[in-house]
C-alpha cells in the first residue's frame, strides 16, 4: 500500500481510484462494509481510502481526552489487510477545514486524486463548517463524471456500527463485544518505556506503555496476547490505569507477559485485550498487591488457555 500525505502533485499511478471516504477510526465491521462497496462498484480500480491526520475531532476540540481507537500506523496497517492500494491522509489543518464542501470535491477529489467513483456512508459530511452532505456530494459527483455509491450501514441487533460504540463498550469494560464490532481484538500499540521496576521485585516484570492519544479502556486488569516485535504472539496479563496503591498520577498499560524472559525496552508492542477481569482498585498493601497479581495472573492463564483466540 502506497501512503500519501497531499493531493496535489500525485502521479498517474497514484490517481483515477475508487475512493472510500471517512476517518476510519477503528477500522471496524462498518468500514469494512464501505470498502467493499468501493470495490464492487469499480473492481478495475484500484482501492483507495481517503481519511485524515490529525483526526479532525482532535484538531478542532484539543481539550478533549484522547479517544482515538487507533494511531495513524495502526490504521494503515489495518486497511492495507482489508485490500487498501492507496491511502490518502491529508493533514488536517486550519487552512484544510476552511476549504468549503464545493471546493473539496473540486480540487481535492476530482482535480487532486482524479477519482473516477466515491463510496461513503449515509452520514458523511465534509468541507467548512461540516456543510456539505451526500446530497451536495452526488451533486456534485455527477456534474463531474464521478461514480458514487452510498453505503447503508452495517448493523446487528443494537443498531449501527460506530466507532462510538466502540469506544463505549471499551471504556464499559466490554472487550469482548468492542472485538465483535471490529472484527478483531482491540490492539493498542505502543513503545515500551522504563517504568519504577516494582513488578520486577515480585517476579512479575512488566512491559510499560503509555496511552498518549489512544482512547482510555475501563481501568483494570485485562488477560491479553501480545505481539512482538519479531511477530511472536505471548498471552500475559495486563493493568491499565493510575496504579493508586503505588502512587501513581499517569494512565498507562502495565503488561506482564507469560513464560517470557528478554529486554523490550524501546521496542514496539501491540497489545490485544481479551478478557477484562477487575476493576482498578487501591489496596492496603503492596504484599495485598502482590496476592492480587497472583490470582489475576491465573485467571488470566486459565481464561486464555481455555479459548485460544487467532492473534489480534
Amino acid at each position: 500500500m502506497q501512503i500519501f500525505g497531499d493531493w496535489r502533485g500525485l502521479g498517474q499511478a497514484a490517481r483515477g481510484a475508487t475512493v472510500a471516504l471517512g476517518n476510519f477510526d477503528g477500522v471496524h465491521l462498518g468500514h469494512a462494509g464501505v470498502l467493499r462497496a468501493a470495490h464492487a462498484a469499480r473492481p478495475d480500480l484500484p482501492l483507495a481510502v481517503l481519511t485524515f491526520e490529525p483526526h479532525p475531532r482532535e484538531f478542532f476540540r484539543p481539550q478533549d481526552a484522547p479517544f482515538r481507537l487507533m494511531l495513524s500506523a495502526e490504521r494503515a496497517a489495518a486497511l492495507q489487510t482489508l485490500g487498501v492500494a492507496l491511502l490518502y491522509e491529508l493533514p488536517f489543518d486550519a487552512a484544510f477545514s476552511h476549504f468549503s464542501a464545493t471546493q473539496f470535491v473540486r480540487d481535492v477529489l476530482h482535480g487532486g486524486f482524479g477519482a473516477k467513483n466515491l463510496a461513503c456512508g449515509a452520514d458523511f459530511a465534509f468541507g467548512h463548517r461540516r456543510g456539505g452532505d451526500i446530497s451536495l456530494l452526488a451533486a456534485e459527483a455527477e456534474a463531474l463524471g464521478i461514480g458514487l455509491t452510498i453505503v447503508p450501514p452495517v448493523t446487528d441487533a443494537q443498531g449501527p456500527i460506530s466507532s462510538t460504540r466502540i469506544r463505549r463498550l471499551l471504556q464499559d469494560g466490554y472487550p469482548e463485544r468492542a472485538a465483535a464490532l471490529l472484527g478483531r481484538r482491540h490492539t493498542i500499540r505502543g513503545e515500551v518505556m522504563h517504568g519504577d521496576a516494582r513488578g520486577r521485585t515480585i517476579g512479575f516484570p512488566t512491559a510499560n506503555i503509555l496511552l498518549h492519544r489512544h482512547l482510555e479502556p475501563a481501568r483494570g486488569v485485562y488477560a491479553i496476547t501480545a505481539r512482538l516485535p519479531d511477530g511472536a504472539v505471548k498471552k500475559g496479563v495486563a493493568n491499565i490505569g493510575q496504579r493508586p496503591t503505588v502512587g501513581g498520577t499517569e494512565s498507562r498499560l502495565e503488561a506482564h507477559l507469560f513464560d517470557f524472559a528478554g529486554d523490550l525496552y524501546g521496542a514496539e508492542l501491540s497489545i490485544s485485550l481479551h478478557h477484562f477481569l477487575r476493576e482498578e482498585q487501591k489496596f492496603a498493601s503492596f504484599e495485598a498487591l502482590k496476592t492480587q497479581i497472583l490470582a489475576d495472573a491465573s485467571t488470566a492463564r486459565t481464561l486464555l488457555d481455555a479459548a485460544p483466540a487467532p492473534p489480534a
